[in-house]
């Protein structure tokens, strides 16, 4: 029996679901590769990006993924046989570190749990230690998509202060830019990198890397600078020089209005949005787990992301959960990859999600769970549907109650 329709909903975390604004944008004839109109276009992104990274930096806007972000990042600042120190929470901090290995980079890895955040106080040690200042740049994601995971950026930038450490702070934001708050120069981060296919709402193809005046100074100094990469050539007066060649313009139109529908949300309601929706879907995983055959794969919850969660469950049930919700509603939730590769599944709740979405798609969980007769705790959609109830009827005692976990959760 089938209860779904053509169109799925798509909830994985990356690619997510692009609002039709956006697909719109893209839909338009080329325009000419030398007009003065599609340079103000990319002048007004890189304007706007500089609000949701929240920095005054040099931004770098690349027809890549985020791969090529972490290789642009990598490339720019650092030279063959420089270590940088990954920071392993969970599967794409290691992934940078891999690409840095093939650069010519030493690569360290400071050992870290699938089910917890970077610890600030074991990273002070690490660098303390490193008297010769060998390390020169510290690699780390605020969110981890592998492992749900949402790492505290400053915490880490007072770890390196505190160990009186000169190494650049390098932040991969692929998962978390537009979803959560990022202060990239309020946190003292030297370089962002970034992706649009995310919470940015758009297709995939196109990453942003942020650099500030230390890494524009090591920059000149760096030995792995490629042409197609390189912020110098980058930071030349012609517009097609940002793009190392052709302008991806229809890329561009899309990032345009996406970033518009950004800023008229408001980037603040916009954060608020991803923590409510995250939250009620916690609040419902919380009253499944109750039935003891799945559980978050983060334990402490102001360790969890507002980007996505991350639930285990044994293989076999997992398979057949994920195969009913696509298969007979039309909702594709994201399977579980790296150390969890099919022990359970994930929620994306980042981008262009809203209430109806997220709803939606945790009764389709619910109703898998019922229909093939998986143990778990009753009331998860009751429970989400409650706690989203009690947003609208009080958002400022929530916003006190969200202040309060997060005080709690620094001592």
């Amino acid at each position: 029996m089938s209860l779904r329709t053509r169109r799925e909903i798509v909830v994985t975390p990356g690619p997510t679901m692009i609002p039709d604004e956006v697909l719109g944008a893209m839909h338009r004839p080329t325009v000419d590769l030398y007009s003065e109109d599609l340079h103000q276009v990319t002048l007004s992104c890189l304007a706007d990006l500089r609000q949701i990274f929240r920095s005054a930096g040099d931004v770098y806007i690349y027809a890549a993924n985020g791969h090529g972000a972490w290789e642009a990042a990598l490339s720019n600042s650092l030279s063959r046989g420089d270590k940088v120190l990954v920071l392993e929470s969970g599967q794409f901090a290691k992934g940078w570190g891999e690409m840095g290995q093939m650069l010519g980079l030493t690569v360290e890895t400071l050992a870290g749990d699938w089910r917890a955040a970077v610890d600030p106080g074991k990273l002070r040690g690490r660098l303390e230690a490193d008297t010769a200042h060998a390390i020169k740049a510290v690699l780390v994601v605020q969110v981890d998509t592998a492992s749900g995971v949402r790492n505290d950026i400053a915490a880490i930038r007072n770890a390196i202060d505190a160990a009186s450490h000169p190494a650049l702070l390098m932040v991969d934001v692929i998962a978390s830019l537009g979803a959560i708050p990022f202060e990239m120069d309020e946190w003292g981060v030297d370089v962002a990198v970034g992706a649009a296919q995310k919470a940015l709402m758009m297709t995939p193809g196109l990453a942003f890397v942020v650099a500030n005046p230390k890494a524009k100074a090591a920059n000149r100094a760096a030995g792995l600078r490629t042409l197609y990469w390189d912020w110098q050539f980058r930071d030349g007066p012609e517009h097609y020089k940002r793009y190392c060649g052709t302008c991806p313009e229809h890329l561009l139109f899309g990032l345009r209005k996406s970033l518009d529908l950004i800023l008229v949300e408001g980037l603040d309601a916009v954060h608020r949005r991803h923590r409510l929706l995250a939250e009620a879907t916690r609040r419902a995983i919380g009253a499944w787990a109750k039935g003891g055959a799945l559980a978050f794969n983060i334990e402490k919850p102001q360790e969890r992301s507002d980007s996505v969660s991350v639930v285990r469950m044994e293989a076999e049930s997992a398979e057949r959960l994920l195969s009913f919700c696509r298969n007979v509603c039309g909702v594709v939730l994201g399977v579980n990859i790296g150390g969890l590769t099919g022990e359970g599944f994930r929620i994306g709740h980042m981008g262009d999600v809203g209430a109806a979405t997220l709803l939606g798609t945790l009764a389709v969980i619910e109703t898998a769970l019922q229909a093939l007769a998986i143990q778990h705790g009753k009331g998860g959609v009751a429970a989400a549907t409650a706690f989203l109830a009690e947003a609208v009827a009080s958002p400022a005692a929530l916003d006190e109650h969200a202040k309060l976990e997060r005080s709690a959760a620094a001592f």
